[in-house]
């Protein structure tokens, strides 16, 4: 699932060498996701009104609904 994210953000952005992705599970097996982008580059993984952001977000609900996992996604 870090791939995937890491993927479609270094596809959108104009700096993709500033993409880090960091996955981080809690005891109760929720896996976060933390997206970390440059500055400049916050408002196009957000997009307009959320809607990208959105998508990313139901694309790994997907994606964590088939190995039976639970994950969220922050754009820090």
């Amino acid at each position: 699932m870090k791939e995937l994210v890491e993927y479609i953000a270094r596809s959108i952005v104009d700096e993709p060498d500033e993409v880090k992705v960091e996955e981080e599970t809690d005891e109760e097996g929720l896996t976060t996701l933390k997206l970390q982008v440059a500055d400049e580059d916050k408002g196009r993984v957000i997009g307009k009104q959320g809607r990208i952001a959105e998508a990313m977000r139901a694309l790994l609900r997907v994606k964590a609904a088939k190995a039976s996992a639970r994950v969220r996604l922050e754009i820090v």
